[in-house]
């Protein structure tokens, strides 16, 4: 038997004994070393995200190190190999994986939403969906490799570029990792959130422009900071509907916009606008091939992981902090579980 987290239901998590996972065909053993706990398996705990089903071990930010695995596997792993865990199973052959757009498939699963996650002591996954890390790379930062691919999904998706402006809603993990990423790059993040704290952390970061929300008016301090030509890209991180109807109002005639976090309601947009500044609007699901970028951002220290790290815990006192998490948000950027 071993040890995993799991929900049974909303409002209730547990560090439950299972099976030990036995390998099909095309599937490796993984030793888990470390699992982070992410925002949305907080809503999960909560029960406001609609994907989730349970009862459901949860997590989906997995690295450890490999049991068993085929020798003739794709990415010429072997055991004892480090990785980490490419967390959204897609079928592969549906028009969106045709042209490797693989997290935008159309029956997309994901780990701890729609199938068993791996916040355990062991776990099985696709051999072909894990990516090798550097054996030096630290347990506790592996795991933010993961959320790092989303922030930079949404960078690509922007085509942010060096010496741009883009301005960064939301000041959680996902935006701090994305002013990271921007700085690494060589362009100027201006950081927008309405938590002085957070904003304080993202000048620690190296951000030199930042607008708290509760005191200053977004449009007019980016015009400011950009000597009146708005932001190139804007990326928004926070899914509230306010912060996705500002992007138009912060974005550059014939910028970029990317949309990354997901309102709970549907947002009205004057389409006006949208055409008189012919701004480019996408949307930024997940992220696609964009593992091995993340793990060398982290790893160089381009992207210093360890400053948005709030602690790490073991596995039996993740659902104690799970708990926690959900009544102090405040209080966490990123924690780690280390197994």
């Amino acid at each position: 038997m071993i040890k995993a987290i799991k929900f049974e239901k909303p409002w209730d998590v547990a560090c439950v004994e299972k099976e030990m996972p036995v390998p099909k065909k095309g599937e490796a053993l993984i030793r888990v070393r470390s699992a982070g706990i992410c925002g949305s398996d907080i809503g999960a705990y909560r029960g406001t995200n609609p994907l989730v089903s349970y009862p459901r071990v949860i997590g989906h930010e997995i690295a450890g190190e490999i049991i068993s695995i085929s020798e003739d596997n794709r990415g010429q792993l072997k055991p004892g190999d480090h990785v980490i865990v490419d967390p959204y199973l897609y079928c592969g052959h549906c028009y969106p994986c045709s042209i490797g757009r693989t997290n935008c498939c159309t029956d997309l699963k994901v780990l701890g939403v729609h199938a068993e996650g791996g916040m355990a002591e062991y776990f099985v996954h696709p051999e072909n969906m894990l990516v090798r890390l550097p054996d030096d790379m630290p347990w506790d930062l592996a795991p933010i490799a993961e959320p790092l691919t989303i922030a930079l999904h949404g960078i690509h998706r922007g085509g942010l570029k060096a010496g741009e402006y883009t301005a960064i809603i939301g000041a959680g993990p996902i935006g701090m990792l994305a002013a990271m990423t921007a700085l690494a790059y060589g362009a100027e993040p201006i950081m927008i959130d309405l938590v002085e704290e957070r904003l304080l952390q993202a000048k620690q970061l190296g951000v030199r422009y930042t607008i708290d929300l509760r005191k200053e008016n977004a449009e007019e301090k980016v015009r400011e900071y950009t000597g009146g030509n708005m932001a190139h890209l804007v990326m928004e991180c926070s899914g509230a509907n306010a912060a996705v109807r500002s992007t138009l109002d912060l974005v550059c005639n014939a910028g970029r916009i990317t949309l990354t976090g997901w309102p709970k309601n549907e947002t009205p947009l004057p389409t006006d606008v949208i055409t008189k500044k012919e701004v480019d609007i996408r949307g930024a699901r997940t992220s696609a091939n964009e593992f091995e970028e993340a793990i060398r951002l982290i790893h160089s220290g381009q992207v210093d992981a360890r400053q948005i790290l709030t602690k790490t815990v073991s596995l039996d006192e993740a659902a104690d902090t799970i708990r926690d998490i959900e009544k102090n948000p405040g209080n966490y950027m990123k924690v780690n579980v280390m197994i």
